[in-house]
């Protein structure tokens, strides 16, 4: 069957799954998850022929439809300032508080543990992250990739608020005589289950909505720690690695709004160093 597969399938599935992506025919697929798709399906039919199944794999023909890639907005740091006070009175403020100090995921900040964390030296390590299936489970999974899997160093402010949370967390779970233990998820609810990422990222929209900053998602958090990290004057190879992006490129890419900031003040320092022995 294998055999009779061609370039022209593959390019017709990629069109229907655009146009209705549902077997209920109530809506189409973006080109980001039909782009997934054409990555699978390339790996499994490179192993066909590498297996000797095919003589040639049609998704090298097939150009993937590109990924749409989600409109980025930052806070600034008076944003910032009136979201903690909007958020410190709910029980998501130090979830939300790492997730702009750290530049985390939402999916990797949900899988982490208290053994992931080192308070005395101010580490975070991240070995997985957590997804909501839609069946309801919830599963953890390896980063994608080996720079997934990374060490991030927090602030003193983040390393603090954390030391805080786990006090109090483990005052709660005492009252409740369920003790405390490092493989615990460190944002949990009361008796220790995950938080679920929908629950998270409304919560998320109603606080910024409170502060007066609509319009800006859990996963701009990350994008407002790593904006304010470039302007800051952080070298972009200590930002791809806190982000866990494969690539610098990628990093750049992303980032290339704050590169003419950047370039300005790289330009006046060069010139200071030098008009200053003049």
């Amino acid at each position: 069957v294998l055999t009779l597969l061609k370039p022209e399938h593959l390019q017709r599935y990629y069109s229907e799954k655009l146009a209705d992506g549902r077997c209920d025919g109530k809506g189409a697929l973006n080109p980001t998850t039909v782009s997934h798709h054409h990555t699978c399906l390339h790996r499994a039919l490179k192993m066909a022929l590498k297996w000797g199944l095919i003589n040639r794999n049609p998704a090298d023909a097939v150009p993937p439809p590109r990924p749409q890639r989600s409109e980025m907005h930052t806070m600034n740091e008076d944003d910032i300032t009136k979201f903690f006070e909007a958020a410190k009175a709910t029980p998501y403020y130090v979830l939300f508080y790492e997730a702009l100090f750290t530049g985390m995921r939402r999916s990797e900040l949900l899988a982490l543990r208290w053994c992931d964390v080192d308070l005395l030296l101010c580490q975070m390590h991240i070995t997985r992250s957590l997804h909501h299936l839609r069946t309801g489970e919830i599963v953890f999974r390896a980063p994608k990739t080996a720079k997934g899997r990374r060490m991030v160093s927090l602030s003193p402010s983040a390393a603090l608020l954390l030391q805080e949370h786990r006090d109090k967390q483990e005052a709660q779970r005492d009252m409740l005589g369920i003790p405390l233990k490092d493989d615990d998820l460190i944002f949990s609810d009361l008796a220790g289950k995950p938080l679920l990422p929908d629950t998270v990222s409304h919560v998320w929209a109603k606080l910024v909505k409170r502060a007066g900053l609509e319009g800006i998602r859990f996963h701009d958090a990350r994008h407002t720690h790593a904006s304010l990290m470039l302007k800051q004057g952080a070298h972009p190879k200590v930002v791809q690695e806190r982000l866990g992006h494969a690539t610098i490129s990628t990093t750049l890419d992303l980032y290339s709004h704050v590169a003419p900031g950047l370039q300005e003040a790289a330009a006046a320092r060069f010139d200071e160093a030098f008009t200053a022995k003049v």
